[in-house]
């Protein structure tokens, strides 16, 4: 089986699974875990920040950002198909108690003006804009990567109107593999940043969410509330150290993967490449076969090719270290082979 639904289909490696054995831990409640401070130590260095604090997962971290930066009544500002509004069923509101301001990008990018105009006066009439986050990179545009340059545009925005701003970094590695430079590039224009270790990175389960030594003392706190304070973490936290030592180093192979499977479907009749690929992720339209997403990621699952539905007619596929070039080869080999013979 070809698993392209998802990074975060990964297995650990091998060296994973016997850090994870072999970790050291303490009751990480009681700040006696030696393996998960060791790992929050690294994040927080990687990412450019003071302190850095491990999660259970992408999700919980931004609502942990959100809840730390934010007082129920505020407004928080985001693109308009960011993960935090489109995917986190509402956690924002029903946990923070903040109502969303959505901007649309260009694919996945807000213009800094737009920003600027949406962030509300002082007026009683009106929420409190207590938040701005960006997507780095953008999932729903197709891997998108938000450039230096508009985070730092953006930054300066919320730095003049005293605005903290969270980065939603679950693939920000790949953003930072695709311009060949450090994470912190990026980080030095946010205030706090979650980064993913169980999507391109490998480890079987966490995030992190960096910042302020006071936004992460806090931070802790709305961790322990949401139910999230953690005992003998350093078993999960050890692949997280090889995560990022590691498997930072190889991202670039996932969007070579990209590249080499977006070239393919391109010379495929009656398939579009909707997106411009820039990661690990490529986005199809199959609308021109007369056949739904839906119908067409079921053809491609008997022959043993796992896709995702992306829209009624989109499709998305995601590479990463468990997909290899042959894997590319014959996924790219198979759709063809069925459009020829009319099955898909």
């Amino acid at each position: 089986m070809i698993d392209l639904r998802s990074d975060t289909v990964t297995k650990p490696t091998e060296e994973m699974r016997r850090a994870a054995y072999e970790a050291k831990v303490g009751d990480d409640v009681y700040g006696e875990d030696p393996t998960v401070k060791k790992l929050e130590k690294l994040a927080a260095n990687i990412l450019g920040k003071e302190e850095a604090l491990f999660v259970t997962s992408g999700t919980q971290g931004n609502q942990i950002a959100v809840l730390t930066h934010t007082q129920p009544g505020n407004e928080i500002i985001l693109e308009a198909e960011s993960h935090i509004f489109y995917y986190e069923s509402g956690a924002v509101a029903a946990f923070a108690g903040v109502q969303t301001r959505t901007i649309e990008g260009e694919k996945g990018v807000m213009n800094p003006k737009s920003i600027a105009a949406s962030i509300r006066d002082d007026d009683q009439h009106f929420p409190e804009t207590g938040l701005i986050c960006l997507e780095n990179t953008h999932n729903r545009a197709g891997g998108a990567v938000i450039s230096v340059q508009n985070m730092k545009e953006i930054y300066a925005v919320a730095r003049e109107k005293n605005i903290p701003l969270h980065v939603d970094g679950a693939r920000l590695f790949n953003a930072a593999a695709s311009i060949n430079e450090n994470a912190t590039e990026f980080t030095q224009y946010c205030d706090t940043v979650q980064i993913c270790l169980s999507k391109g990175l490998g480890a079987p389960v966490g995030s992190i969410i960096a910042g302020s030594s006071e936004f992460i003392k806090s931070a802790r706190k709305w961790r322990k509330r949401l139910g999230g304070g953690l005992r003998q973490v350093g078993i999960l936290a050890a692949p997280g150290i090889i995560a990022l030592s590691e498997m930072r180093n190889r991202l670039a192979e996932d969007h070579q993967n990209a590249q080499v499977l977006a070239a393919g479907l391109r010379e495929i009749s009656k398939i579009t490449v909707v997106n411009d690929v820039e990661t690990n992720i490529v986005v199809i339209d199959v609308k021109e076969l007369g056949v739904s997403s839906d119908e067409f990621v079921e053809e491609l699952k008997e022959k043993d090719i796992l896709a995702v539905s992306f829209g009624p007619t989109l499709v998305r596929f995601t590479t990463h270290y468990d997909v290899t070039k042959e894997d590319i080869d014959k996924t790219i080999d198979t759709i063809q082979r069925q459009i020829k013979v009319n099955q898909i």
